[in-house]
């Protein structure tokens, strides 16, 4: 019955797309442009964790993941940019980095971050430079592999962490303070596929936001 309800229905093919950043709201006009160009094909939008972040395209359970750039994968496309988005700096409302309005990456260096596990470390560098002023280090870094996991270290006190602009609007919490990062170059998120696995669902995908072009969330 699952099978044939989407033949009923006219839908020929579904397209997953798995989501790193939380924002898919955002994304609207992209989807909804998508859909009505193409009503035979059914769009689903899922939340993809960061941790081992390609895993669900090489085992087939997404076909395209929205995630920040770099990606330098053989087996995986990179195709067009969705949107940019700055970071942020997250901290606890008591901690001490309160006292400032702003914040610069290399402050990191003096607190324990946030490390993902199973993840390329190119990849984590493209969101938390390795390389400053002064050198971010990790191998004590507590291991996090969900946003939920984050915060609550951030929350606790354990922990500071880079997170997206978009954050502050999707999780807006009292015991979080977001301070703007004053040295910040905004990251990329972009389409992601596996190239074997290519397809005209992908294609046109990739064609409608290339057509709309990338978002700028300061914007919203």
């Amino acid at each position: 019955m699952r099978r044939a309800r989407p033949a009923a229905e006219g839908i020929t093919g579904v397209l997953r797309v798995g989501m790193i950043p939380h924002n898919s709201h955002d994304l609207r006009r992209h989807w909804d442009t998508f859909r009505g160009r193409h009503p035979e094909w059914k769009l689903q939008i899922r939340i993809s964790p960061f941790a081992d972040p390609f895993a669900g395209l090489r085992r087939s359970d997404i076909d395209v993941l929205v995630a920040w750039l770099p990606v330098e994968e053989l087996d995986l496309i990179t195709g067009p940019v969705l949107f940019t988005d700055p970071r942020l700096l997250a901290v606890a409302t008591d901690h001490e980095l309160t006292r400032h309005t702003t914040g610069l990456l290399e402050m990191l260096a003096d607190f324990p971050h946030v490390d993902a596990p199973s993840r390329p470390g190119y990849w984590a560098d493209g969101f938390l430079p390795s390389r400053t002023p002064r050198a971010i280090g990790s191998s004590a870094a507590p291991l996090a592999r969900n946003t939920e996991e984050i915060l609550s270290l951030v929350t606790t006190g354990v922990t500071v962490s880079l997170v997206a602009h978009h954050m502050r609007r999707y999780y807006l919490q009292p015991d979080i303070t977001y301070l703007p990062l004053r040295d910040d170059d905004p990251l990329k998120y972009a389409l992601v596929w596996s190239a074997g696995a290519e397809n005209d669902m992908i294609r046109a995908l990739a064609q409608t936001v290339r057509d709309l072009g990338p978002l700028d969330l300061l914007s919203l």
